[in-house]
C-alpha cells in the first residue's frame, strides 16, 4: 500500500497518526482517502474547490508534484507521499 506521511502541524486532525496507508492508485484518490478517514484535515489541506491549498506542497518520493497533475498521477504500493506545509514566521529583530 502507498503511504502518506502526515506532518506534525496536521496530526491534530489525524489523532496524532503519522502515516496513512492507502490502496488507492492515484494521488488524488490517496488524498481523498486521507480526507475521508480524517475529515477535520480537509479545511487545512484543500481549498473551497477541493484543490491542494497553495501553501501546501505534495511530494511523491523526492519529487514535488504539480497540484494540477494530482488527478492523473498514478501511485503504486511502494509509493511514499509527503505533505509539506509552508513554514512562516519569525522576526526581523537583530540579536
Amino acid at each position: 500500500m502507498a503511504t502518506i506521511h502526515i506532518p506534525t502541524p496536521l496530526r491534530k486532525f489525524t489523532n496524532q497518526n503519522r502515516i496513512l496507508e492507502t490502496g488507492k492508485t492515484t494521488l488524488s484518490g490517496a488524498i481523498e482517502h486521507l480526507v475521508e478517514e480524517h475529515p477535520g484535515i480537509k479545511k487545512n489541506l484543500l481549498d473551497d474547490n477541493g484543490h491542494i491549498r497553495s501553501y501546501i506542497k505534495i511530494y511523491v518520493g523526492d519529487e514535488e508534484v504539480d497540484p494540477l497533475e494530482n488527478g492523473t498521477l498514478e501511485i503504486g504500493e511502494e509509493t511514499e507521499i509527503s505533505i509539506v506545509p509552508a513554514i512562516a514566521g519569525g522576526t526581523n529583530n537583530e540579536y
